[in-house]
């Protein structure tokens, strides 16, 4: 049972029912009246809802409010009560965002914000709105706050929602200034960039001043805005930008069944996550990042955390995050997938899908640019940078003072760098030539379709360069790992750097 509490309610509302969309299960509980509304010219109305969602709860609840004429700002808080658990048993987690008077329809131009768990009250106005919120009129008609109740501990989640609607002028929203397509940049060039990182506008302590300073200390050419579920900090990066830092526009699209980065989308562009693996809808999501100009980046793919695990298959992926913040087991088992499609894809000349790199950082003292996709493009702007994401003609480093090179060459004068086919009969001899600098105590490794082949230790300087020799019938590709030395006994070093890999022979593709 939910209940309404305030001037002129003190009716109960129960649920109108389950209903699916054709993604996610959701319900829709009753409509929260602000009849008798204040004057237009000013004064405020508080409605506060109470009520227990049950083990089991849909993905989304819905709470809709009728607001009437004249209101200029919605305020909204919320709590939830954090009810004890045993050890193994998920507690209570609720997340909350709203979609204005144009409805909750799925892909709908309704969605005015989102905040997850990251903040207990929220308002939106003409002028302003908080962090993960669009700021625009607050128009007459049914609004809709969403709740998400992420895990549900088995006494229920007992919730309790305050709406205050605020009346009077409704001021102007500002025009939306978004970041340049490019940058002053080096001509073709190896540029250096994070492309999934959280603010205040999502779940992250800092603000987009302190991301890009941070950015730029990191040594990085170029970042990507990638809020959880919500498009809002797309306006918040004017004078951030500069001659020497691209700032890219995203969203990291936030699922019950895994995570997906959708990096540099035209701005504004809101993308929906109300959907699971079962309700077949990604692929029509993935094409309308596709369609937005934008890279499908499924993130951190075997990462442990409730909803985090990727399981939606990878073949609308772009790229794949293999490596997400600090190196760690979970890293390994993502490379480890990754490798094996790679030797899939390489012998049957399927297109192949691109490693990236990314910190994921939040907040003090995660470290932006740990790690950091280094792209080889034309130049400084958004669409060179995508194309050289695309073409797999990049690789990943743990920070801005390790740089590699990495190319194969046949004695006839061939040449191919990261990303590229070296073609060559089978039998034709290859050199694989790698050069590190920035890793001392490291060591590398040449991992080809058949495993590791190849490993070497760098001078104590952390610079050096490896070469070994193969040929297409012995390795389909081959790619550099440069590694720390090991300390998880039954596992390799903590990768310093890692490469996409060259492709050997006249195979089809790539």
């Amino acid at each position: 049972m939910t209940e309404t509490s305030g001037p002129s309610a003190g009716r109960s509302m129960g649920r109108r029912g389950l209903f699916v969309t054709g993604a996610a299960a959701a319900v829709t509980l009753g409509t929260v009246s602000f009849a008798n509304a204040a004057p237009p010219s000013s004064g405020e109305q508080t409605r506060t809802v109470r009520g227990t969602l049950p083990p089991g709860a849909p993905d989304f609840v819905y709470l809709p409010v009728e607001v009437p004429r004249g209101v200029r700002e919605i305020a909204v808080s919320y709590s939830y009560e954090r009810t004890p658990v045993p050890p193994g048993t998920q507690g209570n987690a609720l997340d909350i965002g709203v979609f204005d008077e144009r409805g909750t329809d799925l892909g709908g131009r309704g969605f005015r914000g989102w905040s997850g768990g990251a903040r207990t009250a929220f308002f939106i106005r003409a002028d302003d709105a908080s962090p993960g919120y669009i700021p625009g009129p607050v128009r007459a008609g049914t609004w809709n706050i969403a709740l998400g109740p992420y895990t549900v501990a088995p006494e229920g989640l007992p919730y309790v929602v305050t709406i205050i609607l605020r009346y009077g002028a409704p001021g102007r929203t500002p025009e939306a200034v978004y970041p340049p397509e490019r940058a002053k940049g080096r001509g073709r060039a190896w540029y250096r960039g994070d492309c999934h990182l959280h603010s205040v506008y999502s779940d992250g302590a800092r603000t987009p001043a302190e991301i890009a300073a941070a950015a730029r200390a990191a040594g990085l050419d170029f970042i990507n805005s990638s809020e959880h579920n919500t498009h809002s900090a797309h306006r918040a990066w004017a004078g951030l930008w500069g001659d020497d830092l691209l700032i890219l526009t995203g969203e990291e699209v936030t699922t019950r069944n895994g995570h997906v980065l959708a990096v540099s989308v035209e701005p504004g562009t809101f993308i929906d996550w109300r959907y699971r693996a079962r309700d077949n809808r990604f692929g029509h999501y993935a094409r309308e990042i596709r369609r937005a100009g934008g890279l499908v980046v499924p993130a951190h793919p075997h990462a442990t955390c409730i909803g985090c695990h990727w399981k939606f298959g990878f073949g609308e992926a772009d790229a794949v995050e293999v490596w997400n913040g600090p190196y760690t087991p979970e890293d390994e088992i993502s490379l480890a997938s990754w490798d094996n499609a790679l030797v899939a894809s390489a012998r049957s000349g399927h297109t192949w899908t691109p490693a990236m790199g990314s910190s994921d950082a939040h907040r003090a003292p995660q470290a932006i640019g740990l790690p950091q996709t280094v792209v080889l493009a034309d130049d400084l702007t958004r669409e060179a940078i995508l194309d050289g994401i695309r073409a797999g003609h990049s690789y990943i480093a743990e920070s801005s003072s390790v740089s590699v090179t990495f190319s194969a060459a046949s004695g006839r004068g061939k040449h191919a760098g990261i990303g590229e086919r070296l073609r060559a009969d089978s039998d034709t001899p290859v050199t694989i030539r790698l050069e590190v600098t920035g890793a001392p105590g490291c060591t590398t490794r040449f991992v080809t379709d058949q495993g590791t082949l190849h490993t070497t230790t760098l001078p104590t300087s952390g610079t050096g360069t490896v070469e070994w020799r193969t040929t297409p019938s012995y390795a389909t590709y081959v790619r550099a790992e440069v590694r720390h030395p090991a300390t998880v006994p039954g596992l390799p070093g903590a990768l310093a750097a890692m490469t996409n890999p060259v492709f050997l022979g006249s195979g089809r593709g790539n």
